[in-house]
């Protein structure tokens, strides 16, 4: 049975998280929220484990920013790629750029949720940068919960923390100033939410930050499979 985490700070849920799991959890890793994590996970001097996709599409920045976190933080980014064949059969099919007809799922499905499905796969936990005030999908992210999509070591229940869930964007980057934790330069380009190069943009004064995201689609669409069970049933 999980804590009451409703009065707990992200400090408390990320211990919790490292303290039972320990190398059978890892913080899935991609920007600013997550690279805090990482930051919290070192304050709290417990061994932990950090993984990464890379889609094959991510942004040349993005390529180099994930070498100055493993720099700065003297830690190993475990990468998880897709697999080449079916990279390879979609291009072939419908070519490099068929999510802007068909939606984004099938796509994220091949480079994302594939190779994330694997990673899991060898893990009982993993920890999360989600945040309640990202999206429409993600208004009731709880702090922990048993991982509604995935599965974890042997087909058993998986765990899934999301420490920052109540965190606003602008308490999250008070901490990343605060701490001097590196991010992503794109951020200061506009860039809010950042994934693959073809499907993110910047953001305008105003905006909300998914919209920079798959946003020739609905607002209640921005999530790529990663988090399928963020989304409440007929959505």
């Amino acid at each position: 049975m999980l804590p009451d985490f409703s009065t707990a700070d992200a400090m408390t849920v990320l211990g919790h998280a490292l303290t039972t799991y320990g190398q059978d959890a890892a913080i899935a890793f991609s920007g600013a929220e997550d690279v805090l994590l990482i930051e919290y996970a070192t304050q709290l001097g417990l061994p932990f484990r950090v993984f990464c996709l890379d889609t094959g599409r991510l942004h040349p920045e993005t390529y180099r920013y994930l070498a100055e976190v493993e720099a700065h933080y003297h830690l190993h980014i475990e990468i998880c790629f897709p697999e080449a064949v079916l990279v390879e059969r979609l291009v072939r099919a419908k070519g490099l750029f068929s999510f802007l007809q068909d939606g984004h799922a099938e796509c994220c499905g091949v480079r994302k949720v594939e190779p994330l499905r694997r990673q899991l796969a060898g893990l009982r936990a993993w920890i999360t940068g989600q945040r309640r005030d990202q999206s429409p999908t993600r208004g009731t992210v709880p702090k922990a919960q048993v991982d509604p999509t995935f599965r974890g070591q042997g087909g058993g229940e998986l765990m899934k923390f999301n420490p920052l869930a109540e965190t606003s964007r602008d308490d999250v980057w008070l901490a990343i100033r605060a701490l001097g934790v590196p991010y992503n330069p794109l951020h200061e380009r506009g860039f809010v939410s950042i994934g693959c190069e073809p499907c993110t943009r910047p953001v305008l004064p105003g905006q909300h930050e998914r919209e920079g995201r798959w946003w020739w689609e609905e607002g209640t669409k921005k999530e790529c499979g990663l988090h399928a069970g963020n989304v409440p049933a007929g959505h």
